[in-house]
């Protein structure tokens, strides 16, 4: 095909914020999880799709099969559906209860995380 640019599992994204390898990326709609570290307003790749463990709200109970959304206050994810500024991220893979500081999170494709 002419027109393919590329499969899509991994972008270049501008940081929109200093990152560090591993941190999740919100960049308007895209979600990804940064494949290095990189100053704000830099370029980063950002990794699509995939299982990644990363930080949650830690009084949050969240069960396996649970949305996950990021609240970008707390820099974290959380299972409370929010407005435009919590965007669903992805499910829990596993459960994480209170007082657990993280949570496996399957992501999901931008054309999948619409509202709650």
């Amino acid at each position: 095909m002419k027109n393919f640019v590329q499969e899509g599992k991994t972008i270049t994204v501008t940081a929109p914020a200093n990152v560090a390898s591993g941190q999740l990326v919100v960049a308007g709609s895209i979600v990804g999880v940064a494949a290095f570290d990189a100053a704000s307003g830099a370029e980063v790749e950002v990794t699509m799709e995939g299982v990644f463990e990363l930080p949650k709200v830690a009084t949050d109970v969240i069960a396996q099969g649970d949305k996950l959304y990021w609240d970008s206050g707390q820099a974290k994810l959380t299972k409370a559906a929010g407005t435009g500024s919590k965007p669903m991220v992805g499910v829990a893979t596993a459960a994480a209860g209170n007082g657990v500081t993280t949570v496996n999170c399957l992501l999901m494709p931008t054309a999948q995380t619409g509202p709650a």
